[in-house]
Formats: C-alpha cells, sequence, structure tokens
C-alpha cells in the first residue's frame, strides 16, 4: 500500500566500527554488513528525496572501554561517515534525544516522523524510540537496517536473534511501527498493530 509521506526525518543511529566483527560489541543479527548496506541506501535515498539524514554518534569517556573519541572503533562506518547527511550529533547516552538539540532540530524542519535505523536495538535504538513517542512524534523502526549482539548475564541468556525479532515485535505492538528497508524504498508505509490485536493473537 502506497501512503502520503509524512513530514519525516532519518535517524542514523552510532554505525561506529565497534559494532563490527573487530569491535567490543560485534552485531550479530541481522548480519552488520547487510545492515549497514540497508543504511547506505536509504541514506542515498533519502537525500535524492529531501528527507532529512540525521547521523548520531555516540561518545564515552577517556576511561571507558568502548566509544573512546579519536579512536578507530569510535569513528563512523566508512560507508555511513562519507555520505551526505543534513545533520550529525553526538550523545552520551542511549537515547539520541538526551542531552543532544535533536528535538530542536526536528521541530526546526516542522518533522512529524522519525525513521530509525542504527545500533544497537535493544539499547539506543530502544531509548530513541520510546522518546521519540514521549516528545509525540511518530516512530519507525526498519527491522533489517538495526541489529543486535547476543547477551549473556546473570538472569540468563538470549541470542542475537532472540533479541532483535522479540523487540520488534514489542515495538510494533504500540511503539513504532516496524517494516523493511525494501518497504521504505519502495514508499510503502508501515502499518503498526496495537497492544490489544497483539496480545489476542498472541493467546
Amino acid at each position: 500500500m502506497i501512503i502520503e509521506r509524512m513530514t519525516e526525518a532519518l535517524i542514523v543511529i552510532d554505525v561506529q566500527n565497534e559494532y563490527t566483527a573487530e569491535g567490543n560489541l560485534p552485531i550479530a543479527y541481522p548480519d552488520f554488513g547487510v545492515a549497514v548496506g540497508n543504511i547506505a541506501a536509504m541514506m542515498d535515498a533519502a537525500a535524492e528525496r529531501g528527507v532529512k539524514v540525521v547521523v548520531v554518534q555516540h561518545d564515552a569517556p577517556a576511561t571507558a572501554p568502548v566509544f573512546v573519541p579519536g579512536t578507530r572503533n569510535w569513528e563512523l562506518h566508512p560507508e555511513i561517515g562519507g555520505r551526505s547527511r543534513d545533520h550529525l550529533l553526538h550523545k552520551a547516552f542511549p537515547s539520541s534525544f538526551a542531552g543532544t538539540d535533536l528535538l530542536d532540530y526536528l521541530r526546526a524542519n516542522d518533522v512529524d516522523t522519525v525513521t530509525l535505523v542504527g545500533f544497537m536495538t535493544q539499547n539506543c535504538v530502544l531509548h530513541t524510540a520510546f522518546d521519540a513517542v514521549v516528545h509525540g512524534l511518530a516512530a519507525r523502526v526498519v527491522s533489517d537496517a538495526t541489529g543486535a549482539p547476543g547477551l549473556a548475564n546473570e538472569q540468563g541468556k538470549a541470542s542475537a536473534r532472540e533479541i532483535h525479532e522479540t523487540l520488534m515485535t514489542v515495538f510494533h505492538s504500540n511503539v513504532a511501527a516496524v517494516g523493511t528497508t525494501a518497504e521504505w524504498l519502495a514508499g510503502e508505509g508501515f502499518a503498526k498493530s496495537n497492544l490489544i490485536v497483539s496480545t489476542k493473537a498472541a493467546r
């Protein structure tokens, strides 16, 4: 279904070398290279369509084990860093809205819908999606242009695929409409479900 496009911005979250196989937080699902290729294609299409592209880069303190400014792993992935963008912002918290000028930028450009791509699904994408809703914005998440690592700790273990797919289901039930890169490139609408429908379907 083709729908009228809203006033949209593409938010490219933390596509940094820390998430490569050589980094400390390698993305395991979906495949990192595929996800980055999809993000690059969306950035190119956004530039052609006049959709604002906001690139977000995470900064950590010099004593941190990850994302230390000036290090190779902190740098934007070359597929992203070398592409056209409208705005670059640096953040120190999981949400792209926290401590940044993102909300002011979106309001100044009359944006009412944010499409989120990047990393990690269970951290910065999640926090940014929830904050977008708090700020009155419609949120969309692109399932094959985001990704997660596997996790294990004292509370249990979950594969990257389990984490990613579970969160796509959670997003789509209430927080953000979920779709694919192909759907976005084709201009198709992301039709969000809701909690009642999603709960009934799971019984």
